[in-house]
């Protein structure tokens, strides 16, 4: 009897990168969130179109579930590609110009590009537990896609 088949690449990478505009927000989200969620099982690493200045509500609004982003210095993907290199089975990107980039970079690297949509919380006015809210909406929307798209056999965080 044969063994039974991997499952596709695209089902579980060994490696991901999140991509967003800046790398302040929602692609160090996102990072945060895998890292807790999956261990070692999967390298996770951020970058954005371009680096931005750290953003104190993504330090609140991951802090409220036990995450620490205070000292997440942001990249941007040139930086990362010089540092690190672009060896990842998968970019999930999160903003349009993320997107665009992510695929300008598939034209020299292997690199799978997946979509996420996600609204950008600095747009939101209003005082702090308006504004707070807003992250918080952005954070657990990722954890919720993270968690449906890497489920299959990945080993849960602390």
């Amino acid at each position: 009897m044969d063994a039974p088949a991997p499952p596709p690449r695209a089902a579980r990478p060994q490696s991901v990168l999140f991509l967003c505009s800046q790398n302040v927000v929602r692609s160090v989200m996102a990072s945060a969130l895998a890292r807790h969620l999956f261990g070692k099982s999967i390298y996770v690493a951020s970058a954005g179109v371009s680096a931005g200045e750290q953003d104190p509500f993504v330090t609140a609004a991951l802090e409220e579930i036990g995450l620490d982003a205070s000292r997440h210095k942001p990249k941007s993907l040139e930086e990362l590609e010089e540092y690190e290199g672009l060896g990842f089975d998968l970019a999930i990107t999160l903003s349009p110009d993320a997107h665009h980039l992510a695929l300008e970079a598939t034209r020299t690297n292997a690199l799978a590009v997946e979509y996420w949509p996600t609204s950008d919380p600095t747009l939101e006015t209003g005082n702090r537990e308006q504004r707070l809210s807003a992250y918080r909406q952005v954070r657990d929307e990722l954890e919720m896609r993270i968690r449906a798209r890497f489920r299959q056999g990945a080993p849960r965080g602390p």
